[in-house]
């Protein structure tokens, strides 16, 4: 079972010229089609004088949403070849756009896909390509009767602690590797008095 994802850590850039045409390319990683939007409106203002804005993004780390964008370029030359490059670098939760300063002369459609593909290629070439973990979240509730036990499972599997509360009775929230989950799972559960539940 496959339980990590790629993905970048910071924003990157490429360019690819093309008989005085200009494309920039500009990769980002993103969380939600929120950023996307806000991305988007933000490069619309820096390269206000640019002819296209192409874009596409992978959202998700099993169940992936894309979307690709040609921004007026003719079908499928533009945002196709961007999500193909975000493909075939495996990576999701990004968003790559690539502007276009129009040099004057018409690049045919196997030029701009071409050329698309390129600067996107160049953007995520240059980018800092990451490993992460998919990670399943639990609750778990307890009495102060089985801390000790509890405390001891979290101490022995290293389980990350995202949230606690301590009141007349324990909550604690934890998270850990997708396909370590099910055993953590079976654990606690095996506890008389403690309750887990995802989140």
């Amino acid at each position: 079972m496959t339980d990590t994802y790629k993905t970048i850590k910071s924003k990157s850039e490429g360019s690819f010229k093309d008989k005085g045409s200009k494309f920039f390319a500009f990769v980002f990683p993103v969380k939600n089609e929120e950023e996307v939007k806000e991305l988007l409106t933000q490069i619309k203002k820096e390269h206000h004088s640019a002819r296209h804005h192409c874009y596409a993004w992978r959202l998700g780390t099993e169940d992936i949403l894309f979307r690709a964008n040609d921004d007026g370029e003719p079908s499928s030359t533009a945002g196709k070849p961007i999500l193909g490059q975000l493909q075939s670098f495996e990576v999701t939760n990004v968003f790559l756009v690539v502007v276009r300063y129009f040099g004057g002369t018409l690049l045919g459609t196997s030029g701009l896909i071409n050329a698309y593909r390129t600067a996107a290629a160049e953007a995520l070439k240059n980018a800092d390509i990451v490993t992460r973990i998919i990670e399943e979240n639990f609750r778990l509730k307890f009495t102060y009767k089985e801390m000790n036990d509890v405390m001891q499972i979290v101490k022995q599997e290293n389980l990350h602690i995202t949230d606690t509360r301590f009141e007349l009775d324990c909550q604690l929230n934890f998270s850990v590797r997708k396909s370590e989950a099910s055993r953590i799972e079976e654990l606690f559960r095996n506890f008389y008095g403690v309750e887990i539940e995802s989140t």
